[in-house]
């Protein structure tokens, strides 16, 4: 075998280092489907079947347990659900209810939609199936049922978890199967804001009010999952639904979902069923870099990918100066600032905590597995978490959380108040036990003392007794001691005087 001269290779290796080398580098990920609600048909769908996390739009599986419980007669939507001490420690966003609060079925599926809460999610979970394990198992079951292959649910509320997992094809399935299902509950989905006692809280779907048709869905968000988003809207008599995940900005995660929506309303054609994309596999991206800590950078690319286009406004006058000033009269606006645009005021849905009025009916709380809802409070189970059920530690809160913290410390502290004993069940400070003990130690000790000096007199009384003559040479002795201790002293004092005449002249 002929083997070509050192000079050949050097002269290979120098052209392979003047040539570019193309390196693969990681797609930038951002799954996406649009489908016609009617039909189930995909209109446009890019990487569909790719597994996610899905974070809180999670809560749209748990809406449809709860409503297929309803269908099942197994509870109503005036069932008071009993928010537990499981319930109470999730984090935000949550309600910040209390362990032992009770809210209604019907007011916790409008806290799930508009608020996002976290800690209410558990307490619908706990209400319907028992625990959160067994509402998981109902979910799974029921996202089988539907046909979801990527999906594995592990919690009610999206926090995270490796384990729970979907895509935007089981996402868009899902939402399709709520809006056919229960009619009835569509509007749950499109409420715009609530109000729970003075304070009002809005919708986080920068889509309602905004984008001409929007009516619904959920959001999401988490550092590894990015800002998720399924949304329908109804154009024509045509409903749609889009689902986009992994955005790094809510603005961007809106002007997407509005591109895509509008393109398919404008010129979607069918591409074929959701069942016909192939399985998705192996483990979702962790997006918490490109989230949450390069996120300008990431939504310059995300952006840069977002076709820009024109969508139809209201441009008549709507009373809000800024939304007028903003639109211009203008009869489009560009989807880059569509999320820019104020959303026009939404009249809240009043929600309240506590039972429905004149309700009579069973209590839903937390429970062993098997039981049946309204089982009796002294065999209610606790709601506490089993040995490793913690979720992974690979989320923040969402932004929306942050104004509840303080509220939610508040709480805490009232709680830790009450939770402290009576003062007559106070155990006093460590001082005090040291103080108490000293004070029985010196008595100890003087009541010994005491008998003993008593014992010392006795003793030498009888010796004096028995002994005369050696006591008479004692007492002479110390007669004799005493008498030049006299004179001693005299002296003492003569010169003591004398040093303080002298000193006082």
């Amino acid at each position: 075998m002929h083997l070509p001269d050192k000079r050949i290779f050097r002269g290979l290796l120098a052209l392979a280092s003047a040539l570019p080398i193309a390196v693969a580098s990681p797609a930038r990920a951002a799954p996406s489907v649009v489908i016609d609600v009617a039909s189930g048909q995909i209109l446009e769908q890019e990487e569909a079947a790719a597994v996610w996390y899905p974070a809180s739009v999670t809560k749209l599986m748990t809406v449809y347990v709860a409503l297929d419980a309803v269908r099942q007669g197994r509870l109503t939507f005036d069932t008071p659900l009993v928010v537990s001490a499981r319930a109470a420690k999730m984090a935000p966003s949550k309600m910040g209810f209390r362990p032992g609060s009770e809210v209604t079925l019907r007011n916790a599926l409008v806290m799930l939609m508009v608020k996002s809460a976290n800690d209410v999610a558990v307490t619908v979970a706990e209400g319907v199936s028992g625990s959160v394990e067994a509402f998981a198992d109902e979910m799974n079951k029921a996202s089988a049922a539907l046909g979801m292959r990527e999906s594995n649910w592990v919690n009610p509320n999206g926090l995270p978890d490796s384990r729970h997992v979907t895509s935007a094809r089981d996402l868009a399935i899902l939402g399709r199967a709520l809006l056919q299902q229960f009619p009835e509950s569509a509007n749950l989905f499109n409420i715009g804001a609530m109000q729970l006692g003075g304070r009002i809280t809005a919708n986080h779907n920068g889509m309602l009010g905004r984008y001409p048709g929007a009516d619904g869905m959920k959001t999401g968000f988490t550092c590894p999952a990015g800002y998720n988003l399924v949304a329908s809207a109804t154009h024509g008599g045509q409903k749609l639904i889009a689902v986009v995940l992994g955005a790094p900005t809510p603005a961007s995660r809106t002007a997407k979902t509005a591109a895509l929506l509008d393109r398919a309303f404008q010129t979607g054609s069918p591409m074929g069923s959701l069942e016909s994309l192939p399985s998705g596999n192996g483990a979702p991206p962790d997006l918490r870099d490109r989230v949450c800590g390069h996120r300008a950078k990431a939504a310059k690319e995300f952006m840069a990918e977002v076709e820009d286009m024109t969508i139809p406004i209201n441009a008549a006058p709507t009373g809000n100066p800024v939304v007028d000033a903003l639109a211009g009269g203008r009869q489009s606006v560009s989807v880059r600032d569509l999320a820019r645009l104020p959303r026009p005021f939404f009249t809240p849905v009043v929600v309240y905590a506590g039972r429905a009025p004149g309700y009579q009916g069973p209590v839903a709380r937390a429970r062993p597995a098997g039981a049946p809802i309204g089982v009796e409070e002294a065999t209610a189970y606790t709601g506490e978490k089993s040995e490793g059920s913690e979720a992974s530690p690979i989320s923040q809160p969402a932004p929306d959380a942050k104004p509840l913290r303080a509220a939610a410390a508040k709480h805490a502290k009232h709680a830790v108040a009450a939770a402290k004993p009576e003062a007559s069940d106070t155990p006093p400070p460590a001082k005090t036990y040291a103080a108490k003990a000293k004070g029985k130690a010196k008595v100890a000790a003087l009541e010994t003392k005491k008998p003993h000096k008593k014992t010392e007199a006795k003793a030498h009384k009888e010796h004096v007794a028995a002994h005369p003559a050696e006591t008479g040479k004692t007492a002479a002795k110390h007669a004799e001691k005493q008498q030049k201790g006299k004179a001693h002293a005299g002296k003492s004092s003569d010169a003591g005087g004398a040093g303080a005449g002298d000193a006082g002249q």
